[in-house]
């Protein structure tokens, strides 16, 4: 905590930009109140004029929780159909973020990706596995630049949920103890 942002990050710039880009990033999107990640995912598919779509499957202890493919006409969130509350949206908004961030534009190597996919979606043939997939495997940067993201955005909507449940007009108690001193 030393550096005010709860974090030790000593001065390293690489940390300081990605906190500042992403912190940035998750300023400026529009979150829906009350807050839901498959509608702030919705929301985010409309923003970019192609369609994000949500597919639940059962999840396998070699898999990981969650992955973006990507089609010519539509990205897809897959993740595991057995999580719940707060683990499934944070796996869904760690995925979003992936989009949101641009990792999905890059290119990645198509053995690992197909090995990703298969892990997940193990019914379907490797070579339409292959053929059909764009980005599923990150590098490590993308992989913290999304979970910083996805960190950011649940910190947002439970700062602005706190915010609205001590009430506009009521003082914070912060403020009510500084009042104390100052009189």
């Amino acid at each position: 905590m030393a550096n005010g942002r709860g974090d030790d990050r000593g001065g390293n710039h690489s940390a300081d930009r990605l906190w500042d880009r992403c912190r940035t990033m998750v300023d400026q999107l529009d979150l829906p109140e009350p807050f839901d990640a498959e509608t702030f995912i919705g929301v985010l598919a409309r923003e970019r004029g192609r369609p994000i779509g949500l597919l639940p499957v059962a999840s396998r202890p070699d898999a990981p929780c969650g992955l973006v493919v990507t089609t010519r006409n539509a990205d897809w969130i897959i993740y595991a159909s057995d999580t719940g509350g707060v683990h499934r949206q944070h796996i869904l908004l760690h995925e979003a973020a992936h989009i949101l961030c641009g990792h999905t534009e890059r290119g990645a190597d198509g053995d690992a990706m197909a090995a990703a996919a298969r892990a997940l979606m193990p019914h379907l043939p490797a070579e339409l596995v292959r053929s059909v997939l764009g980005r599923t495997v990150y590098s490590e940067p993308d992989e913290r630049e999304a979970e910083l993201v996805a960190s950011l955005i649940l910190q947002r909507v439970e700062r602005r949920d706190r915010h609205r449940a001590r009430g506009a007009d009521r003082p914070s108690s912060l403020d009510t103890l500084f009042a104390v001193f100052k009189d």
